[in-house]
């Protein structure tokens, strides 16, 4: 009793952290089946074979130039798709945040878009764009700039430039967030001390609006790592990523051993590229926390 007067802040705090758990564990629940669990089959999955434990799976990456030459393309890929909406994105951010609030909205509006309509859908549209008759050789054929048709399609270019149209909303909304909270008077500031705009961009503007561009980074280059439909449906079979390598591995082969081989390096390369950009600049920054 005498316990329990001394510290009521004590057992407030207490009690706070039960409720807080039992409001959490519907949502860890969910997270435990969904999540750890089928990552925990996948690990098991990788590692057995007739009943036996075996790292035969994981050795094919050492023998198999199939496997890694995969993943060198993918990440290729990846950090091309990184770069170029990088470069469409930032000046869209860019202009959506010094732009007042209504004309801000309509240009975020254009970009979310895309979300719309499902990524299939969207494929299928670069498809009818690019392919040999699409609209684009025939403009270009029709007055007269090419003789022959572009292979714009079936190849790393279609992907590549689907992928970019797909994602680039997740490029711009990171940006547009860190821009907005970016002080104008910094800036203002910057432009009084006698220093130019280019000069003001690159030396206050660019570097405070660094934690928005490494965040959408990693978002874009995360999800091209994943990428199946598009690749699958604009590469032609002659544009080979890792998705698709577990896709064929399970359809094609049966082998659920391998295909999940292929999900676990390529989960431990994600955990890195995250690793990596926490080295570059503190998630507490990134997510804007601090």
């Amino acid at each position: 009793m005498a316990q329990s007067k001394r510290n009521p802040s004590a057992l407030h705090e207490q009690r706070e952290q039960r409720l807080m758990l039992m409001l959490l564990a519907p949502a860890l629940a969910v997270v435990v089946v969904l999540l750890v669990l089928p990552l925990l089959w996948l690990g098991w999955q990788s590692i057995r074979q007739d009943g036996g434990f075996t790292l035969a799976h994981y050795q094919r990456f050492l023998t198999d130039s199939v496997y890694w030459m995969t993943f060198l393309q993918t990440f290729r890929i990846a950090a091309v798709v990184t770069l170029m909406t990088v470069l469409l994105g930032y000046p869209v951010a860019y202009v959506a945040a010094g732009l007042p609030q209504r004309w801000s909205v309509l240009v975020l509006a254009m970009v979310l878009l895309p979300f719309w309509t499902s990524v299939l859908v969207r494929a299928y549209a670069w498809l009818i764009l690019l392919q040999r008759n699409g609209i684009i050789n025939s403009a270009l054929t029709g007055s007269g700039l090419i003789d022959a048709p572009l292979r714009l399609v079936n190849n790393e270019f279609g992907t590549v430039m689907a992928t970019i149209h797909i994602l680039l909303p997740f490029m711009v909304l990171p940006l547009y967030a860190t821009m907005k909270k970016i002080p104008t008077e910094l800036t203002m500031a910057g432009a009084s001390l006698g220093g130019s705009p280019t000069h003001v961009f690159w030396r206050v503007f660019l570097p405070l609006s660094l934690p928005g561009m490494i965040a959408g980074m990693v978002l874009v280059f995360v999800l091209t790592l994943g990428f199946y439909i598009t690749p699958e449906l604009l590469g032609g079979g002659r544009t080979y990523m890792v998705s698709m390598l577990v896709s064929r591995n399970i359809e094609v082969y049966n082998e659920w051993g391998a295909a999940s081989s292929i999900s676990v390096v390529l989960l431990v390369c994600v955990f890195l590229v995250f690793r990596l950009a926490s080295l570059i600049i503190p998630f507490e920054r990134i997510m804007g926390t601090r």
